[in-house]
């Protein structure tokens, strides 16, 4: 069975990191507004800002990091928020991210897992059911995958999760009016088989998508000559202009739709304390990675991890000095 490597090099966008910055801000300050006095004379760290959810990571979330990994005390004392961020189409995790918040350093750090990412699962014997995609669809709940994604990242927790369906998404471009994209040429796919059948025509050149193009910017794969790392990347670009575009519009009537269309876990208090901290980001405080792995180039296609690349990417992202070796303890002797 042949693999092909896929580089791991992660790819910064420091130059258009302000996005996130201004979403979170945005964001929150929408919330407070919406949200009632009275609330306030509760505890507002506990306060859920998306509705009662029956997940919690913060409290169901176990610790998967062994105490003689190298991560151990990074994992437990940096003043990290880690949250899994899930697009759900048809009950597959379409789209898993993990967004790693510094607080103290105010960076952010954005990690895409490529969903054909194969993970065994006793008693699953489909190859599609192997993928980490089929994880929510089996569960539907975001603990199994939050706790699978920790695992793959080598212990790295997992905090928070927030979910959301292309149905979700489309009600939310529409409301903020659409989201200026550069579309490549030949953008056109059909698949009548799917569930509702999927068509894909969407011109090429400067344009605004609408809800339902979005949607079929999203889910566009075939095209990419790195398939659905590609798309990773596609999406990426697609988020920045939607959080950008998402300013210009009416904050509150936004914030109701979002709110209305997102399962999270995420509370008041800990969206404030982001909120708070990210209004002093810099112009370089955001970096984008791929998980590092390995590209199978046969059907089903799997995505094998790369421990030892995702190593050094969790080191990046920790700021973790490496152990001196034996040869340069004798040399500093």
């Amino acid at each position: 069975m042949k693999s092909k490597k896929y580089s791991a090099k992660p790819k910064t966008k420091s130059a258009k990191s302000t996005f996130i910055r201004y979403f979170i801000v945005t964001f929150i300050i929408g919330v407070i507004v919406m949200t009632p006095i009275s609330s306030f004379f509760g505890r507002v760290s506990d306060i859920p800002i998306f509705g009662d959810t029956e997940t919690n990571l913060m409290d169901e979330m176990p610790v998967l990091v062994e105490e003689d990994s190298i991560f151990y005390e990074a994992f437990q004392d940096k003043n990290r928020i880690n949250v899994l961020m899930m697009g759900i189409n048809q009950n597959l995790a379409d789209t898993i991210m993990v967004a790693s918040f510094d607080y103290d350093a105010r960076h952010v750090d954005l990690i895409s897992v490529p969903r054909d990412t194969y993970y065994y699962r006793k008693g699953y014997y489909n190859p599609g059911a192997l993928k980490i995609n089929a994880i929510y669809q089996n569960t539907h709940e975001p603990l199994e995958t939050a706790i699978v994604v920790s695992e793959l990242l080598l212990g790295m927790p997992i905090h928070c999760y927030a979910i959301v369906d292309y149905e979700g998404i489309k009600e939310i471009v529409d409301t903020m009016g659409g989201v200026p994209m550069r579309i490549p040429p030949g953008m056109k796919y059909s698949d009548p088989s799917d569930n509702p059948p999927l068509y894909i025509n969407i011109p090429e050149g400067d344009q605004v998508l609408d809800g339902e193009l979005s949607v079929q910017f999203l889910r566009f794969r075939k095209g990419y000559r790195e398939g659905d790392i590609g798309r990773i990347k596609a999406q990426q670009e697609f988020m920045k202009s939607a959080f950008k575009q998402m300013l210009g519009f009416d904050l509150p009537k936004i914030t109701k739709v979002i709110v209305e269309n997102i399962e999270s876990d995420i509370t008041l208090g800990t969206a404030m304390k982001i909120a708070k901290k990210a209004i002093g980001m810099s112009s370089d405080s955001i970096e984008t990675y791929i998980m590092p792995h390995t590209l199978q180039d046969v059907a089903p296609y799997y995505v094998y991890p790369d421990s030892e690349g995702i190593a050094e990417m969790i080191t990046q992202i920790y700021s973790i000095e490496p152990e001196a070796t034996s040869e340069e303890d004798e040399v500093d002797q």
